[in-house]
């Protein structure tokens, strides 16, 4: 019989999977153009004030918080991939399509994981890998018919950062997998984001954005996102990763997207049609062939160690 799943890993995860489902909704609220915050000066904004919190964290509990000259850049290069790249052009987007149809796109980031995992490793992909990328892809495009059907718009372009947004993640973190650091999670989370407070605040200065004028809805999403979603569900996510199996912990790329599509229509009166259900049918289903090859690769490896 197997052993039983931890409590405390199942309370961490279910934090995960409503928290982190939850974000997008706060992201969407935070840069309503009437909100009066502009989204790389709402973004810089939560980068610093989180990176603060999490390397304060990591202090008071006696970890390390000096990384190496060679673990800085890798900091300073993932933090940007995933908060600039991943979560700048979230909140840029969010100004003109839903919440629950970005974290559709943004959940097919195990595809382009895999991808470029496949090509940085020259591994050749199962034939349920190949299967999964193609009903991944197909889904992606399924999502995005109804937008590129339509006259080039702001939503066209928001659908298209919302793509590459996707792929940033993706590269991110294939990267920081390839070049490990000698520091506690919390502490990497805290670099990542204080390097994107600076990526977040160039480009501000880039665009030109306009002074901000939060309302109190945008600084409620703002704080929510700060101590929620940068500093709680995160430490919950590690947690989790800690006392529950990977496949297990994982889960949460394919619960996250059906929530988030589920508050946003029942917070903010998003539509869900017919494209948006079946492309997040068939996403889901691919990223779910995608962790169960991960999950039985890691089996055969750890079953070849018992054995060698």
């Amino acid at each position: 019989m197997g052993e039983s799943l931890s409590k405390k890993g199942l309370l961490n995860l279910f934090v995960v999977y409503t928290v982190w489902s939850t974000t997008y909704l706060a992201m969407r609220v935070g840069v309503d153009p009437g909100n009066g915050a502009p989204p790389f000066i709402f973004g810089a904004a939560r980068m610093l004030v989180a990176a603060l919190i999490l390397l304060a964290l990591a202090r008071m509990q006696k970890q390390s918080i000096r990384p190496t000259k060679s673990e800085f850049v890798t900091l300073f290069t993932v933090g940007n991939l995933l908060w600039l790249g991943g979560n700048g052009l979230v909140l840029w987007a969010e100004q003109y399509v839903e919440s629950g149809f970005t974290c559709l796109l943004v959940s097919a980031a195990p595809i382009w994981a895999t991808i470029i995992e496949l090509i940085l490793y020259k591994k050749k992909p199962s034939g349920l890998l190949i299967f999964s990328l193609l009903v991944g892809f197909l889904g992606v495009a399924v999502l995005c018919i109804p937008t590129f059907r339509s006259d080039f718009s702001n939503d066209t372009f928001a659908v298209i950062a919302l793509l590459f947004s996707s792929v940033c993640w993706a590269l991110g973190s294939v990267l920081q997998s390839r070049r490990p650091v000698s520091l506690s999670p919390q502490a990497m989370s805290g670099y990542h984001q204080l390097a994107a407070f600076i990526g977040f605040g160039l480009v501000s200065l880039a665009l030109g954005e306009p002074s901000p004028h939060p309302t109190t809805a945008a600084w409620l999403a703002w704080l929510y996102l700060v101590i929620f979603g940068s500093v709680f569900a995160f430490t919950s996510y590690i947690f989790s990763l800690r006392l529950l199996p990977i496949n297990i912990a994982m889960t949460y790329a394919y619960v996250n997207p059906v929530l988030a599509l589920f508050l946003g229509w029942l917070l903010l009166d998003e539509s869900i049609g017919a494209w948006t259900l079946l492309g997040a049918f068939l996403v889901i289903i691919s990223v779910v062939g995608i962790f169960r090859v991960k999950h039985q690769r890691t089996g055969q490896t750890a079953a070849a160690d018992r054995t060698a």
